[in-house]
């Protein structure tokens, strides 16, 4: 597999689209894998009878593992290329999804667990390096957002994995792990870096530093933040919400749950094609600005039909919208070599971004019976994000392009 990224018309080639489509299927199963427990608090909630935090953390801390994991990865990745961490990743999170087998009738032992099922969060810095080398320029910001509709493992676990555990307790565990292990050997000898991908010399610790100093790093990781870290927060959380809180049953939840996750899945793409053609700032402060609106509303704990129910999906495809538009940002403004650690930092801070709410919410739940502040809290985030994008963001995309990698970072400087 020698194929070169671009044909001679700038368009992509078959090994692009191959590339992209196997990296997307293992991107959605792993954040399958990654999202196993969230559909099932409820679950184990009538063994282990845990309080509201409680559960907030059990589903909370894959996220963190995951997003953290996402730093390492990155930056493993530009180092040895997707075609050794693609399968390696999905091979090593079939441990821990099949330890949910004896696990799931201890509260420590699922903590633990979960801890390790972070692994399969980080595939996210693995993905990105690899479709955008293989994409020119202005079909980026698409290509990225369709890799992005891997996170409709969410959507997938949300509605297949409380069915199956209903069916069989084991049945969503084995089933996932044998799929993992058939993809880690389909990855293998399908994905393929691009032959003239720039390969970094320099110790990983230094390479992470280098795109640590970069401003647009933590610009963009505050952006992605506000949207990734929503749509991470609401998948993990949205089934507790509606159980508490609309009083629905753990399947109708987690059904609700995985149509919020399907509709941010095929926004995401969107919002990378809107930023293709217009610019991914003004896309994510659009959109960020729907958001905005929406948590003020959702905040008056409107009826679930139609009013709660019109929010929630609408809010879920503007924050698809911003994360799509945020990493057409970042493969505007990122040096290439650096990609692969630059969008590990962004992602980590992104999931981080998804890790904090669940345990607000819980916490918030517990303390004052209610959810408002928490939606509060999503209004003010989202709207400082908007007025950041459109007024800082806007002039990083124009102006990066016609810099350099060393001048870019005496700036960031």
């Amino acid at each position: 597999m020698t194929d070169v990224a671009m044909s001679g018309d700038d368009r992509p080639t078959a090994a692009a689209w191959r590339n992209l489509v196997v990296a997307t299927v293992g991107f959605t199963l792993t954040f399958w894998a990654w999202n196993l427990i969230a559909p099932l608090a409820a679950d184990f909630d009538d063994e282990l009878h845990m309080s509201s935090f409680a559960q907030s953390e059990l589903v909370a801390i894959p996220v963190l593992v995951g997003s953290l994991g996402r730093v390492p990865v990155g930056a493993l990745t530009d180092r040895y290329g997707a075609r050794v961490m693609f399968p390696l990743v999905s091979a090593l999170t079939i441990v821990p999804v099949l330890l949910l087998v004896p696990a799931h009738d201890s509260y420590l032992a699922l903590i633990a667990v979960g801890f390790v099922l972070g692994l399969g969060g980080t595939t996210f810095a693995i993905g990105v390096p690899l479709v955008n080398s293989w994409f020119p320029p202005k079909q980026r910001g698409a290509a990225l957002g369709v890799f992005g509709m891997g996170m409709g493992g969410v959507a997938l676990s949300g509605y297949f994995t409380p069915r199956m555990y209903r069916y069989s307790e084991n049945l969503p565990f084995v089933v996932l792990a044998i799929a993992l292990a058939v993809y880690a050997v389909l990855a293998y000898f399908l994905i393929n870096d691009r032959p003239d991908r720039p390969i970094p010399s320099t110790p990983l610790t230094t390479r992470l530093g280098q795109a640590g100093r970069l401003r647009v790093t933590w610009e963009l990781s505050a952006l992605y933040a506000i949207g990734f870290g929503g749509i991470v927060a609401f998948g993990v959380y949205l089934p507790t919400y509606l159980k508490t809180w609309y009083e629905l049953d753990a399947t109708d939840a987690g059904t609700r749950a995985a149509g919020f996750a399907l509709v941010a899945v095929v926004f995401r793409p969107i919002g990378g094609w809107l930023s293709d053609r217009i610019h991914p700032a003004v896309v994510t402060a659009w959109a960020l600005g729907a958001v905005a609106i929406l948590g003020v509303v959702q905040a008056f704990d409107p009826a679930l039909v139609p009013g709660a129910t019109i929010c929630l999906l609408v809010m879920a495809a503007a924050l698809g919208a911003t994360s799509g538009a945020v990493f057409a940002l970042v493969a505007r403004v990122t040096p290439q070599p650096q990609v692969g650690s630059v969008t590990g930092i962004v992602g980590a801070v992104g999931g981080l971004g998804g890790f904090v709410p669940p345990l607000v919410m819980g916490a918030v739940y517990s303390a004052k019976d209610s959810y408002s502040i928490g939606f509060m809290l999503l209004s003010d985030l989202a709207l400082a994000g908007c007025v950041y994008a459109y007024g800082r963001m806007r002039e990083a995309g124009r102006t990066a392009p016609t810099r350099s990698a060393p001048e870019k970072e005496r700036i960031a400087g």
